[in-house]
């Protein structure tokens, strides 16, 4: 075993880490409140080559795997722009990565030196406000006609839309009810989102949010929104095996934002209670402060440990099931765990938006929700890893 981060992967976290130092919690703070997109730090990760490390280098990107896109991820959240987790989940994560493994040589020439310029984004639709989280019993109806399909539904909460030039779109091709097996019947498509917008086929409602407002979440309408066959991402029915190369780094992803997110969270705790005195000592000095924080920096070195296995896993082609839900499990609940812990350090002045602990505990929070909720991945791990009976 070699625990020792590769050069790759070094290069990526000083390279990001150069470009967060740019942009304080202040600056995160405001286009919060403004529900803006950080444009520029945007472009600054693409001029640097750290959007595009997934695409292959024939296409003009970096020709590396997950474990750098983590350890970018992690290291951006990291430096406090932890609504900045979308930056990487939706266009590298759902766009450069799947492609790279599943497009045509037409759909990689086609989109990959967009993503790997930052020119192009991308979002993913699977989520529908009747599955919920079943993603096997999706509604959303893609019918052929001609050189065509058709799609026809519903999606929600999909992130990112407003900024997407292409989404990969989840479908049913064959109806829940009639597919043999259950994953059968799964279709991806690409869909040109601007194309989509202009002819009214595709329409979207954002959803006032409690947190991340630096990206959009909307509700998603398809109506007769035709796609050529040419823009099928993968096989017709065939789609759940790409759907795991969509998920997978969804969560890895997912799981290197929370452990940023508890190192952005535990600096600032630490940095005040370093500099807070009460009672004529820094309040850092009282074990009631001190030690839950220490236990905290123990669980994200965990957290950490598991994201960079699951994200080897990923890159060697081996199964990694088990590790990305254990990575996404243990990154969101130290992400939230830190922030909560941060705001108890503040005391009252944690509510206060001087400071930016009452941005990283909003953040933070969904992650126990999203892209699974907490209490299926603890499902996943007591069926699939531990083999216990199934509730259902």
């Amino acid at each position: 075993m070699d625990f020792t981060l590769p050069e790759t992967a070094l290069a990526v976290q000083e390279g990001v880490r150069a470009i967060g130092a740019r942009y304080d919690h202040a600056y995160w703070s405001r286009l919060e409140e403004e529900h803006r997109f950080p444009w520029e730090v945007w472009r600054d990760l693409a001029d640097g080559g750290w959007i595009g490390l997934t695409v292959p280098e024939e296409y003009g990107g970096g020709g590396q795997g997950m474990l750098e896109l983590a350890v970018a991820c992690e290291t951006l959240a990291a430096s406090g722009g932890t609504g900045g987790i979308f930056l990487y989940v939706l266009t590298p994560g759902f766009g450069a990565t799947t492609l790279a493994r599943h497009g045509t040589e037409e759909q990689k020439k086609r989109l990959l030196p967009g993503l790997a310029s930052g020119d192009t984004q991308f979002c993913m639709a699977l989520t529908e406000p009747d599955a919920g989280s079943d993603a096997l019993r999706i509604r959303t109806r893609a019918v052929r006609d001609g050189g065509d399909f058709v799609i026809n539904g519903q999606k929600i909460w999909i992130s990112g839309l407003e900024n997407a030039d292409w989404m990969i779109a989840i479908t049913r091709t064959i109806p829940a009810e009639e597919a043999k097996p259950r994953t059968g019947g799964f279709t991806l498509f690409l869909v040109d989102v601007r194309e989509a917008v202009a002819a009214g086929t595709l329409q979207y409602t954002p959803i006032p949010k409690l947190g991340s407002n630096v990206v959009t979440s909307s509700q998603v309408f398809f109506d007769d929104l035709r796609v050529p066959a040419g823009n099928v991402l993968g096989e017709v029915d065939g789609g759940f095996s790409v759907l795991w190369d969509v998920l997978n780094p969804e969560r890895i992803l997912a799981a290197a934002g929370g452990v940023g997110t508890a190192d952005a969270a535990l600096d600032v705790a630490v940095r005040y209670a370093k500099e807070r005195e009460v009672f004529g000592r820094p309040i850092g000095a009282n074990q009631g402060i001190q030690f839950p924080l220490a236990q905290i920096k123990a669980k994200t070195e965990l957290g950490r440990l598991m994201t960079y296995k699951a994200a080897w896993l990923f890159d060697r082609g081996l199964p990694c099931h088990a590790e990305t839900n254990i990575a996404k499990l243990t990154g969101a609940q130290v992400g939230w765990e830190a922030a909560n812990q941060a705001f108890q350090t503040f005391g009252g002045m944690a509510y206060s938006k001087e400071y930016p602990v009452e941005r990283l505990f909003r953040d933070s929070r969904i992650a126990r929700n999203i892209p699974v909720a907490e209490e299926l991945v603890l499902a996943h791990i007591g069926t699939q890893v531990l083999g216990l009976p199934r509730s259902y």
